[in-house]
């Protein structure tokens, strides 16, 4: 992957979301004047979107088939919720607990400007159960990642990280928590100084350029 954002201000964020919103709460509650959430997007009706809602801004619902039919057209899908991030016109798109994997079609799209934020530290223990398995492999520090979206899972480039020791005792729920709290400061410092500074892609790695 090769590419660069300018700095904006105000950098143009549209979130996508599919569960309770608490990343994005933090984000509405905390983002300074140099990143504005245009527009947030979800995969099924959530209270995320009531929290957008609630705080004034723009939502959008493509909803995608629950029961997994067959037959079920995913690059439709793929294709419409392409087109309803595309018309909010952002500069970054913000994955904050969106369950579903986007498509080739999409991240084709919006290649270098689709960020996802993820409960380890990668490349170590990527998928739906990072937490789960950070505990099991008995490891005594994980953390959050923030990085780029590519055509894997979880397998993007790495654009910063921030360590969560894990305590004797931990759980699956006490260990998460600590590290949602990371993970909603993360996500907001990267968001202003990419706003401020931009950000370089240079094959595996990137540098905010600040």
């Amino acid at each position: 992957m090769q590419g660069k954002l300018s700095p904006t201000t105000p950098l143009r964020v549209v979130v996508l979301t599919s569960g309770e919103g608490t990343l994005l709460q933090s984000m509405i509650d905390t983002l300074d004047n140099s990143v504005e959430i245009v527009a947030v997007g979800a995969d099924r009706p959530c209270h995320a979107l009531a929290r957008a809602a609630a705080a004034g801004l723009d939502t959008f619902l493509v909803a995608y088939n629950p029961d997994h039919e067959s037959g079920y057209d995913r690059d439709a899908w793929n294709r419409r919720i392409a087109d309803a991030v595309a018309s909010r016109r952002p500069d970054i798109i913000v994955s904050a607990g969106f369950m579903r994997i986007l498509g080739a079609e999409f991240v084709g799209r919006f290649r270098g400007r689709i960020i996802n934020t993820h409960p380890a530290l990668l490349p170590a223990f990527p998928g739906a159960h990072a937490v789960e398995d950070a505990l099991a492999y008995g490891v005594a520090l994980t953390g959050s990642t923030v990085h780029l979206v590519d055509d894997g899972v979880d397998t993007g480039p790495i654009i910063a990280q921030r360590e969560v020791p894990v305590l004797r005792g931990d759980t699956r729920a006490s260990l998460h928590e600590r590290i949602k709290t990371v993970e909603r400061r993360l996500i907001v410092d990267v968001l202003h100084r990419t706003a401020r500074y931009g950000y370089t892609i240079d094959g595996r790695k990137v540098w905010i350029n600040d």
